[in-house]
């Protein structure tokens, strides 16, 4: 699987192959459907034709947005193709600018230096930007005490924002499907599952969305996080 796009080149490509609006709309599909995507169901869910849209879904895999297989269900003949997405995103400046890297050495200095004070300087650090982030967001509900259906849709409106790709796992609780901060996460999960929860936690509270916590549930594939409904908040 690509785990990301590795020159700048690489992801002036990908924008490039992301500014027709067809392919796009195909890659938002097979992002927000969390297993493979066929072409046939591609193309349904776009409106255009099957032999179209394997075009354009063979376009975003060879840009690497997108990875390919074969849907072992088969009875007769070759196995269907099905997509899903890579594990990388896509940003792009001129000149390059390697905030991961900065990233990467502020983490290295927590870990290695005075680890608790510094972990939960960056955890509070983390609730106060995620409650201010909140209180910014032009989908920031009207302030008042919520039942914890309206406030898990506050939140998915906003953590969608930030780019966790939250979706309705159950009527009372949401996954966050990605973790923007992957990268760093892959070398240091606990670490940045900490201050993910402590992120999340503090965009609840910015929302007023008393309704509803932020708890540590990993799951392989997606953010460490989920919010779920508090037993008294229905």
């Amino acid at each position: 699987m690509t785990e990301g796009l590795s020159s700048s080149t690489d992801a002036i490509n990908a924008i490039a192959t992301l500014s027709d609006g067809t392919r796009r709309r195909l890659y938002e599909v097979v992002r927000a459907a969390r297993r493979p995507v066929s072409r046939d169901d591609a193309a349904s869910a776009v409106g255009i034709s099957r032999k179209l849209a394997a075009f354009h879904l063979d376009k975003l895999v060879d840009a690497g947005l997108l990875d390919f297989g074969f849907d072992g269900q088969a009875v007769r003949g070759r196995p269907p193709k099905v997509y899903l997405p890579t594990r990388c995103g896509v940003a792009v400046s001129v000149p390059p600018r390697r905030y991961e890297l900065l990233a990467e050495i502020l983490a290295r200095a927590m870990e290695e230096g005075d680890h608790d004070s510094a972990l939960a300087a960056a955890t509070q650090a983390a609730y106060e930007r995620g409650q201010a982030l909140a209180l910014q967001m032009p989908t920031a509900v009207k302030r008042g005490r919520m039942g914890a259906e309206r406030a898990l849709a506050a939140a998915e409106r906003a953590l969608e924002e930030l780019g966790f790709e939250p979706y309705r796992n159950t009527p009372r609780c949401v996954r966050l499907s990605n973790c923007p901060f992957h990268e760093l996460a892959a070398t240091m999960p606990a670490l940045v599952c900490q201050l993910n929860h402590a992120l999340t936690s503090g965009v609840l509270a910015g929302l007023h969305a008393e309704a509803v916590e932020a708890v540590l549930a990993p799951t392989a594939g997606e953010c460490c996080v989920e919010l779920r409904a508090r037993p008294s908040g229905a």
